[in-house]
C-alpha cells in the first residue's frame, strides 16, 4: 500500500496548552482511517493542523510524499487534500450551487467543474433538487451534505471529514455513512473524525483512539470494535 499521509511525532499547542502531544499515524491510499475519542482529545486540532489552519509546535506531516508542515492552507487544497470541517461552515447566504462552485475556486477546468457538480448531485439528490436555494435554509443534514459536496469539488486525493454525523437524525446519519462508503468504493481516501465510535469503526480500515492529545490505542476498525476497553469507554457497553 502507498502511504498518502504520514504524520510523525506531531505536537500542537494553543499558547501554553498542549492539545496534541506527539501523535504519529499513516493513511494509505484507498483507506478509511478514523480518529475516535471524547471532546478535547485533540481530533479536530489534528485535522486543522494537517489542513494548514494551525501551525504545529514540532513534528512532521508528509502528504503524497512531500512535506506539508509549513505549507499555506490554499496550497494544501491545491495539492489534493480537502477538509470538511466540524460545524460545516457553509456560506448561508449563497445558494447550494454557489457553495459548490466555491469548493472549486482553485480550478480552471469549466467542463470538469460542471461534471463534478453533477456528481455531487448524484451523491446527494436533494442538493440538485434545491440547487438555487440559500444554503442557510437547509436542514442540518442537508448542510452536512453540502459541506461534503463542497470539499469534493476540489477533487481531493484525501478527504478529511470532521464529525459528519454531529446533530443528525438516525436516518440522515445512515445516508452520510452510505455516502462515505460509496466515496471509498470510487477511490477516495478518507480521514474521519467521529464521536460516534461505533459508526466510525464499522466504516474504518484502521482506527486510532485519542485521549488528551495522545493516541492510546490503534488497530483495524474491526479489532477496535471488539476491544473490551473501547467497548466500555466509547460504545457504552459493560
Amino acid at each position: 500500500m502507498t502511504a498518502l499521509l504520514e504524520i510523525d511525532n506531531l505536537h500542537v499547542a494553543y499558547g501554553k496548552i498542549k492539545a496534541v502531544k506527539g501523535i504519529s499515524l499513516t493513511v494509505h491510499t484507498g483507506q478509511i482511517v478514523t480518529l475516535v475519542g471524547t471532546n478535547g482529545a485533540g481530533k479536530t486540532t489534528t485535522l486543522r493542523t494537517i489542513s494548514g489552519l494551525l501551525t504545529p509546535h514540532s513534528g512532521t506531516i508528509h502528504f503524497d510524499g512531500q512535506p506539508l508542515t509549513h505549507t499555506p492552507a490554499h496550497r494544501i487544497v491545491a495539492r489534493g487534500l480537502a477538509h470538511s470541517p466540524e460545524g460545516r461552515h457553509i456560506f448561508p447566504r449563497l445558494t447550494i450551487a454557489e457553495n459548490l462552485h466555491l469548493g472549486a475556486f482553485l480550478r480552471k477546468d469549466t467542463d470538469g467543474i460542471t461534471h463534478d457538480i453533477h456528481r455531487v448531485y448524484e451523491l446527494f439528490p436533494v442538493l440538485g433538487e434545491r440547487s438555487t436555494q440559500k444554503a442557510g435554509t437547509l436542514s442540518g443534514g442537508e448542510q452536512q451534505m453540502l459541506a461534503m459536496g463542497r470539499a469534493l469539488m476540489s477533487r481531493p486525493k484525501l478527504l478529511m471529514l470532521d464529525e459528519p454525523s454531529m446533530g443528525l437524525s438516525p436516518i440522515m446519519m445512515q445516508k452520510i455513512t452510505a455516502t462515505i462508503t460509496e466515496l471509498k468504493a470510487t477511490g477516495t481516501t478518507i480521514l474521519l473524525v467521529e464521536q460516534n465510535a461505533r459508526a466510525a469503526l464499522a466504516l474504518a480500515d484502521h482506527g486510532h483512539v485519542m485521549e488528551t492529545g495522545r493516541i492510546v490505542l490503534s488497530g483495524t476498525g474491526t479489532d477496535l470494535l471488539h476491544d473490551e476497553s473501547v467497548r466500555k469507554a466509547y460504545l457504552g457497553e459493560d
